[in-house]
């Protein structure tokens, strides 16, 4: 019996010993093998258009508070247009970036009905024009974060307009009358809130969609002149604090992309072994 355990114990350190020379021939599990994560800044172009929606608190003349019984029938307004802009930006990092834009906001028509005493007799005033403008912004953006491609943001702009109203007309049907202005100019300071959605089609092609609230100012046309020549004092019409709901379709390419230097992060690349 003793010689069979003997033998027993003996078979067994063998194959142990068979076992741990066979692991220490294999190679040993590589730890995992880990790459800098870089952040990347850089120039890009971009361009927009879209639709305007604009609206005017007031409109003003000289002669309003001299005019009897005067009231609106049709408040001055201006109708939708198109708007379309070109811009440069940078790119800080992954969450905040900045450009600077230009845009030309295409002409709206102007339009307003008004009624008043002329004697005895109500006569009315119907009004048209066109209205325009150049907008220059300095902008900053803050991007939310990233998911499945889709990147909300928010920002706010300032700079100038240079708004432009033109072919405005006074047509007073009743009385066979009114009065005619030339184009006037004025530039104002401006601002603007943004908020919209990017989608990220390619590394350096992100197309979005975008809101904008934008505060252009006031607009006003030459001094009016009546159709037979007369003209009994200075009276150009003001149309005050003109603001638009823009909504436009945006595509930005970065051009020249280059590494944010920060302190590298890692994240595994693959494992040997």
């Amino acid at each position: 019996m003793s010689s069979v355990k003997f033998s027993l114990i003996a078979a067994a350190a063998a194959v142990t010993f068979a076992s741990g020379a066979r692991a220490a021939d294999l190679p040993a599990p590589a730890p995992a093998v880990y790459a800098p994560v870089q952040e990347f800044s850089g120039w890009y172009l971009r361009g927009d258009i879209g639709m305007t929606n604009q609206q005017v608190k007031s409109a003003d003349n000289a002669l309003i508070a001299t005019t009897p019984n005067f009231m609106w029938l049709d408040t001055m307004s201006f109708d939708s247009g198109m708007l379309f802009g070109l811009g440069v930006g940078y790119n800080f990092n992954s969450w905040l970036r900045v450009d600077v834009t230009g845009e030309y906001r295409g002409k709206t028509s102007l339009h307003g009905l008004d009624q008043f005493l002329n004697g005895s007799a109500t006569n009315t005033n119907n009004y048209s024009g066109t209205k325009s403008e150049w907008l220059f912004l300095a902008n900053a953006y803050v991007d939310l974060g990233t998911w499945w491609c889709i990147t909300p943001f928010i920002g706010a702009g300032v700079g100038v307009a240079n708004i432009k109203i033109d072919n405005f007309r006074d047509d007073n049907i009743i009385a066979g009358g009114g009065g005619y202005a030339p184009a006037g100019t004025k530039t104002n300071f401006a601002w603007a809130l943004h908020a919209g959605l990017g989608y990220q089609v390619t590394k350096n092609f992100t197309v979005e969609l975008a809101y904008r609230y934008v505060d252009l100012g006031d607009g006003v046309t030459g001094d009016v002149v009546n159709y037979d020549g007369t003209n009994f004092s200075n009276n150009p019409w003001t149309f005050n604090h003109i603001t638009s709901h823009d909504v436009k379709f945006g595509m930005r390419w970065t051009c020249c992309e280059e590494p944010v230097p920060q302190p590298a992060t890692y994240a595994p690349l693959m494992r040997k072994g």
